[in-house]
């Protein structure tokens, strides 16, 4: 126990947060019970120490951080652990890659019913069902997504600055205003295609190859997220991983579900199911048609955000489909996006059509005062026209 807590002791002093997240504030962190998922990179670790470092500090001994990466947890369950750490005065268990722990959900249930004064905090990969696989944690767990950054953390984080995200509502009635509020402190467009490029994933502030980097995270996604946790053989490893390959550079489209299975070598159900597997691990998003999703055909499939566009070669960034992947991405996390009828059109909580254009050309639409019209390459916007970076601010 003590060398745990010696290494709980350096990992919290030795944190660094460069940008406080937001998901912080949104936990009812009085549950005894809360899962934290996201997917590979965003930063789930940072954040368990940063929740240690504000609420405890580093010396605390009522807090404890354990991955289970460690191999003493193959000789010791998580429940007998737990005993011990209560045994020593311990309040709040942080549990990191709790999926790693054989039979990790009842073990959480024991402890749960067991100790009845300790809290855990537990992370987990996006490709995990909390609920729906691991029936033993209903009632019990509160479970919360860590995305990646926004354009607003990531614009924080670059210029010092403590912008509030802003309610969908409220980009749509105010933006006008919104923007006079931002545009004398920073210039969004200066960041924009950054961020686009690599600000989604926080591992671009260490001082390593981003793509190469970015290329490792993938691939521990496919192999550790999907393989481990649906109990996949790895021999049908490299159909996944060609499966992701072959929707990547076909961009933002409707698959031929047909065409892919006959190119892996699958059924069609199977396909259906490993693109599924994909959108878990946040690898790609599944765009359906209003009323329609899984297992119906996708209407369209994209890559999750806009960073991993340049990570698939040979690179086929288009603008139009970078700006399409950053409004679904941005709007994911609160909101449902559906395809709708026309091209570079979308559906959000079924009653609002967004269309995503470049205001470099669109001077020739006439404006239909029933869409909504997200425009790039311009900061300001007017009406119904609104700037798209500032969809980047909805969390």
């Amino acid at each position: 126990m003590e060398a745990f807590f010696r290494t709980h002791a350096y990992l919290v002093e030795h944190t660094n947060v460069p940008v406080r997240r937001t998901l912080m504030d949104e936990i009812d962190w009085n549950d005894r019970m809360i899962g934290i998922k996201g997917t590979r990179g965003v930063g789930k670790t940072t954040f368990l120490l940063q929740y240690a470092k504000e609420k405890f500090g580093a010396q605390d001994r009522q807090c404890l951080y354990v991955n289970m990466n460690n191999f003493y947890f193959q000789g010791k369950g998580i429940a007998e652990f737990a005993g011990e750490f209560v045994n020593n005065g311990g309040k709040v268990l942080l549990i990191d890659q709790v999926f790693k722990q054989h039979n990790w959900s009842r073990e959480l249930r024991k402890c749960y019913d067991t100790y009845r004064d300790l809290k855990i905090v537990f992370t987990g990969s996006s490709v995990m069902r909390l609920k729906e696989e691991n029936p033993e944690l209903n009632n019990i767990v509160k479970s919360y997504n860590l995305r990646g950054f926004s354009f607003r953390e990531y614009i924080n984080l670059m210029t010092g600055s403590n912008f509030q995200p802003y309610a969908l509502d409220d980009i749509l009635r105010y933006h006008e205003h919104i923007v006079k509020d931002i545009l004398p402190t920073i210039s969004p467009r200066k960041y924009f295609l950054d961020y686009i490029h690599h600000g989604f994933y926080p591992f671009f502030l260490e001082h390593r190859n981003f793509s190469e980097n970015l290329l490792k995270t993938m691939n521990m996604m496919t192999e550790v997220d999907i393989l481990l946790i649906k109990q996949i053989d790895l021999k049908y490893l490299t159909k996944i991983k060609k499966l992701f390959y072959l929707l990547a550079v076909e961009g933002p489209k409707a698959p031929n579900i047909s065409n892919l299975a006959q190119e892996i070598q699958t059924s069609r159900a199977t396909v259906m199911n490993y693109i599924k597997y994909l959108a878990d691990a946040r690898l790609i998003n599944i765009i359906y048609p209003m009323g329609q999703e899984f297992p119906k055909k996708p209407g369209k499939v994209m890559m999750h955000n806009s960073n991993l566009m340049y990570a698939i070669y040979p690179i086929q960034a288009n603008e139009q489909e970078l700006m399409e992947t950053f409004f679904v991405n941005s709007l994911w996390k609160d909101h449902k996006v559906n395809q709708a009828s026309r091209d570079h059109c979308f559906m959000v909580d079924g009653i609002k059509k967004f269309k995503i254009t470049d205001s470099q050309s669109d001077y020739k639409l006439r404006y239909n005062p029933d869409i909504i019209y997200a425009r790039y390459h311009t900061e300001v916007g007017k009406d119904n026209r609104i700037p798209l970076w500032l969809l980047g601010f909805l969390y």
